[in-house]
């Protein structure tokens, strides 16, 4: 059995709401408090505070008289947001990760809730301290009752729940067909096939919308309520931008598991190439890492093959038929020809062939092959 999110969108009644609000802004107060709590005891005391001691704070937080309203509500998303706040140290002191920042009322909400803060029945969900349950949009049945749920709202105002299920993943039948894909900005990615999928650009389709939004919020006054109602017309845009890019990154990606079984991409440092002033924009509006990861998991689930090649592997300045390797080749230069055999080459589709070439050498070989490296995504189960 394998753990999966299903999310969906939700309708809170007025009550529902004041407790919705009332329970993200104890969480935040909560993590914030400690994290102050535990940066100061480090700083002043050299002490070190882990769970425990952070467990330990919220106990005295909620028998001290000013902070008394923490026991307005549920207690188990104060304890949950604990326990990520401890998560986040570890990753700091794992080095995969920056030290822990401190929550913002502006910026996404959220409180979690295990199987003892919540009732599921009859496809009907009921939270702790709530007397009606959530009026939730069911886009699709869940496949067994919910371990743990999340409970949202983002800045543009939407509210949403994230129920954390077990399910059997199906696998897809076995297919011959593999393909290397080559990420970029012109096309999002091009295949091995010479498939081109072209880059729908989200962020520049909405840019004057954008714009208009953001000269309406920076004349309103500071603090005002038409400030706000600015501001959430600014998330507004910014969430549409965000949801059209992921639904198509959910049909690329699936796409691509269906149709193959085995995949081959780069490992691109996608962090590192943002700092580039001229395509940081681009590139991340593109989201190339979150479909590669997309392709991870639904390879992983279908019982597919996903195999990344070495990040400085020369895809795009190596020859494909003979494998002459080029000494440059700059972004402008979309098609060359090889001085050796004399083959013309589509800047794209070669290195993509590269990249399935390579991919299959260390898919068979299982280790480096001609300065090629697979960094192990996904594999058969």
């Amino acid at each position: 059995m394998t753990k999966r999110a299903y999310k969906y969108r939700f309708y809170p009644t007025p009550e529902q709401e004041q407790l919705l609000a009332r329970t993200f802004g104890c969480v935040r107060f909560v993590y914030n408090a400690v994290l102050r709590y535990r940066t100061d005891a480090f700083y002043q005391r050299q002490e070190k505070i882990g769970y425990v001691g952070a467990n330990a704070e919220l106990s005295r937080m909620k028998k001290t008289s000013e902070t008394e309203f923490l026991n307005e509500v549920s207690c188990v998303p104060l304890q949950q947001c604990l326990r990520h706040q401890q998560t986040a140290f570890k990753n700091f002191f794992d080095g995969r990760a920056r030290y822990p920042n401190f929550k913002s009322k502006r910026h996404r909400q959220s409180a979690e809730f295990t199987r003892s803060a919540f009732k599921y029945r009859d496809g009907q969900l009921l939270l702790a301290k709530s007397k009606e349950p959530l009026v939730i949009r069911w886009s699709r049945q869940l496949p067994s009752e919910p371990t743990t749920i999340t409970v949202s709202k983002d800045s543009a105002g939407r509210y949403f729940v994230s129920c954390l299920c077990e399910f059997e993943p199906e696998e897809l039948p076995i297919t011959p067909k593999m393909v290397g894909i080559d990420l970029g900005l012109k096309d999002l990615f091009v295949t091995s096939d010479g498939i081109r999928t072209g880059n729908p650009r989200h962020t520049a389709k909405y840019a004057a919308k954008m714009a208009k939004a953001q000269r309406a919020l920076s004349k309103k006054k500071l603090g005002s309520r038409n400030r706000a109602k600015a501001r959430q017309k600014v998330a507004r845009v910014h969430a549409k931008i965000s949801d059209c890019r992921m639904d198509g990154l959910h049909k690329l990606s699936r796409q691509i598991v269906n149709e193959n079984q085995v995949i081959c991409v780069e490992s691109l440092k996608v962090k590192n190439m943002l700092r580039n002033p001229r395509l940081a924009k681009s590139i991340s509006d593109a989201g190339w890492g979150e479909f590669v990861r997309q392709l991870e998991y639904k390879a992983l689930w279908a019982d597919r093959q996903l195999v990344a090649i070495d990040q400085w592997y020369p895809s795009s300045k190596r020859c494909s038929a003979c494998g002459h390797v080029m000494d440059k080749m700059p972004l402008h230069i979309r098609a060359w020809t090889c001085p050796d055999c004399t083959t013309k080459h589509d800047r794209d589709v070669n290195a993509a062939v590269n990249i399935k070439a390579a991919g299959l050498a260390v898919l068979a070989l299982g280790e480096n092959v001609s300065g090629m490296g697979q960094v192990p995504l996904s594999s058969s189960r």
